[in-house]
């Protein structure tokens, strides 16, 4: 008997919504931690220009108070 587990979906590092397998950025950083994004204009706020997702608007994360909450 075969048990078939499907792969969630994986959850963006930056904005935290839910994007399909198959798709999205996978960024390796220098200390080993994965960071999943959605898209370019997410992995760019994040890593390029440094930005705080509890900062922007259109993230999930905004306006949540502790960075271990989001």
């Amino acid at each position: 008997m075969e048990v078939s587990v499907l792969p969630k979906p994986r959850r963006c590092s930056f904005c935290g919504s839910e994007f399909p397998i198959g798709t999205g950025i996978m960024y390796v950083k220098d200390d080993g931690t994965i960071l999943w994004f959605c898209a370019s204009k997410c992995r760019k706020s994040s890593i390029k220009l440094g930005r705080d997702s509890r900062k922007v608007r259109w993230t999930e994360y905004y306006g949540k108070e502790g960075k271990g909450k989001a």
